[in-house]
Parts: structure tokens; C-alpha cells; sequence
């Protein structure tokens, strides 16, 4: 067996036809405008620039970050558990599940890194500050080490070094899972924000991950095959409606968390309550019901239930429309958490803080997404052969 790494060996001509190029030249034209907002961002100021204000300092790049992320954590989650146990279905899919984790996480860092005043801060102060005591550094410090191990996990892959290759994708996924839990910690913390305080969040996000990671595994497969106009192999397809068996079942337990979380809310302080009410029939409402609920959870488990998991494309709209809702779940989360003045009733406060967000935060989440369109492109037309469910472990 040769295991030096070849790019002529695991890359696939057949995939750079002019419409791919076009789309990797659109993707990386997203990239650079979201380069270019963050370039006037530091020039003009980000108070100037981002719709953030001291009363809501975070806004939808906090919530496309933390979007992003969940995505990756899913993807790496599902490939390392694919790989563990081995023939299963869902181990034709890994080898693309570890890839789309990494890039995944590269658009979630190029989305943070970028939205931060000071971005070259952030990696001169976790290495040589660290604040054991602080969930946003072992969020940075835990993602690092997640893609650290993906990256070498990716490489032994390619090099057909299997073995050491699960060992380092086991590592990855305890570090992707603590990094996502602690994320979910860093909103669950604040007990000055009530609607987020509370020991929910941190498993809801991991709940989070695996339907997201799901979707975007039939997704991105079945764009895969798209692209190569190639019929689907039966393997794949069994593997995509295992997938679509994980969705369906996280789409219902989310749903369940997403109703206690509203129950608890109701029963809980003021601030609680209209946090809760912002979201069922104030400001954000319409996001609410349409984007999170009606196209995130409920009309996606109903095309999957219709469709019976024998619908490719059945299954990769209801994929997309998961990831679509999962997208506004995170802005909504994000937003009423600080739309309810801290100190509500006191000098004449409006019941809800407003927020929309900026041009130039608009720019960011496209170079953002972006930067995952541009890597699933490269790793379809440079490791392809990688990706085929014959090479698998």
C-alpha cells in the first residue's frame, strides 16, 4: 500500500468544468468583500461601522460564529462516529464530513476573527495570557485544538494511515464537543441575561450539532454529486438516508427543547417573559415562526416524513431548509437574549432595545459563507477520490 500523499492521486479533473471554476471565483469574490468590510471596519471604526451598541454588544456575527461552529462540531461529531465503529452507513460520508468540518470552522474563525476590534489580540493573548477561568478562552483554545486535529486527522486520511487517523479524529471530536458546550456556556453564564442563564444551553447547542452536522452532510454530498453530474452509488445514498434518520430525529427532540425552553421562559422572572414574547409576537417574531420554526423544524420533518428518506433531492431541500432555520434560531437566540433593557422600568426604558444589523455586518456573514462554499470546491476538485465511498475506514 503507498501511503505518501499525491495530489494528482485524490484530486478529480472531471470536477473543474467552468461552472465550478465560476462558483470557486464567486465564493472567493465573497470572500474578498468580506475582507474589504472589515478593512473599512478598522479604518472608520467598528462603533461606526457595526450596528452594536453598549446595550448589545453582540449581534448576528456573534450568531453566524456561533452558527458556523455548530456546523462544524455536527460534521465532526458524525465522521468521528462513523469512523469509530466502521461499517455503518454513514462511513462512505466521513471522509467528506472531516473536510467540510474543517472548513466549516474556517468560516466560523473567518466571521470572529474579523468581527473583533483588535483581531491580533486574540492569538497573542490565549497563548501567552490565558484565563483558565474564562469560557470564551477554552471556546478559542479548544476550537485551535479541534482543527489542529482535524487537520492532521485529514492528512493521515489521504496518506491512507487509517489507524492513527481515527485516533486523531476521537481527539477532535472531544475537543469539538467541549468547545461547543462551552459555547453554549458562554451565553448559559450570564445570569444578568435571563433568558440565556441556565444549565439548557450547552446540551441544546450539542443537540444543535448533530441536526446541523446532518444536514449539511446530505447537503453537501448530494451538491457533490451535482457538480460531477454523476449518478449517486447505492452506498452513498444509504449513507445520506441514515443521515436523513439522524435529522429527522434531532429535528424532533430540538423541537422539544425549543417548546420547554419557551415553558420554562413563561414561568420564569419579567425579563424572561418578554424575551420569550419578543420572539413569539414582538420584534422578532416573523424570524421566529417562519425561518426557525416553520422552515427550520416543522416543514422539513414533514417533507422527510412524506418522502420516506427515498427522495434524494426531498432530502437535500429539507437539509437546506434545516440549515436556513438553524441559521435564524442562532440570530434569534443572539438578539433576545439582549433586546430586554438590564434594568427594565428605570428612566423611562422602551420594553425592547432595537437592533438591525449593518452593510458591513451583511458583508461579513457573505465572506463568511464564502469561505465554506470556496473550501467544499477545493476539497471537491483537489481530494475527490478521497471522498469516494470506496475509501473508507
Amino acid at each position: 500500500m503507498n501511503n505518501t500523499f499525491s495530489i494528482t492521486a485524490t484530486s478529480e479533473p472531471r470536477v473543474a468544468t467552468p461552472l465550478v471554476n465560476k462558483l470557486m471565483l464567486l465564493c472567493g469574490l465573497m470572500m474578498v468583500v468580506g475582507v474589504g468590510a472589515a478593512a473599512w471596519a478598522q479604518y472608520v471604526g467598528h462603533h461606526h461601522a457595526f450596528a452594536n451598541t453598549r446595550e448589545m454588544p453582540w449581534g448576528m456575527l456573534i450568531g453566524v460564529y456561533a452558527f458556523l461552529a455548530i456546523i462544524s462540531t455536527g460534521l465532526c461529531l458524525l465522521a468521528a462516529i462513523s469512523h469509530i465503529f466502521g461499517g455503518n452507513n454513514l462511513a462512505p460520508l466521513a471522509n467528506r464530513m472531516v473536510w467540510m468540518s474543517i472548513c466549516a470552522i474556517m468560516g466560523a474563525f473567518f466571521v470572529i476573527g474579523l468581527e473583533i476590534e483588535n483581531p491580533w489580540r486574540m492569538p497573542i493573548g490565549n497563548i501567552f495570557f490565558p484565563n483558565l477561568t474564562s469560557n470564551i478562552w477554552w471556546m478559542g483554545t479548544l476550537y485551535g485544538m479541534a482543527v489542529g486535529f482535524m487537520f492532521i486527522e485529514f492528512y493521515l486520511i489521504l496518506t491512507k494511515k487509517y489507524s492513527a487517523a481515527i485516533t486523531l479524529g476521537v481527539l477532535g471530536a472531544v475537543a469539538e464537543a467541549s468547545a461547543n458546550s462551552n459555547l453554549g456556556s458562554v451565553f448559559a453564564s450570564l445570569n444578568s441575561h435571563p433568558f440565556w442563564y441556565g444549565s439548557q444551553l450547552p446540551i441544546y447547542f450539542l443537540g444543535c450539532a448533530f441536526l446541523c452536522g446532518a444536514a449539511a452532510t446530505i447537503m453537501f454530498t448530494h451538491y457533490a454529486h451535482l457538480i460531477r453530474s454523476k449518478k449517486m452509488d447505492d452506498n452513498t445514498f444509504k449513507g445520506m438516508q441514515t443521515a436523513g434518520k439522524v435529522m429527522g430525529l434531532m429535528l424532533f427532540l430540538v423541537t422539544i427543547a425549543t417548546v420547554w425552553k419557551f415553558v420554562n421562559a413563561y414561568c420564569g422572572s419579567e425579563e424572561m417573559v418578554l424575551a420569550a414574547d419578543a420572539l413569539v409576537k414582538g420584534p422578532l417574531s416573523v424570524n421566529f415562526w417562519i425561518f426557525e420554526i416553520g422552515i427550520g423544524l416543522a416543514l422539513p420533518f414533514a417533507l422527510l416524513m412524506m418522502s420516506r428518506l427515498n427522495s434524494i433531492q426531498a432530502m437535500s431541500t429539507a437539509a437546506l431548509m434545516v440549515l436556513v432555520g438553524q441559521f435564524f434560531s442562532r440570530f434569534d437566540l443572539v438578539s433576545a437574549g439582549q433586546m430586554v433593557p438590564a434594568y427594565l422600568g428605570y428612566d423611562n426604558l422602551p420594553t425592547y432595545l432595537s437592533y438591525s444589523p449593518s452593510v458591513a455586518e451583511y458583508l461579513l456573514v457573505v465572506g463568511g459563507l464564502g469561505t465554506v462554499g470556496l473550501g467544499f470546491l477545493l476539497g471537491e476538485r483537489f481530494f475527490g477520490q478521497a471522498f469516494k465511498s470506496h475509501d473508507t475506514h
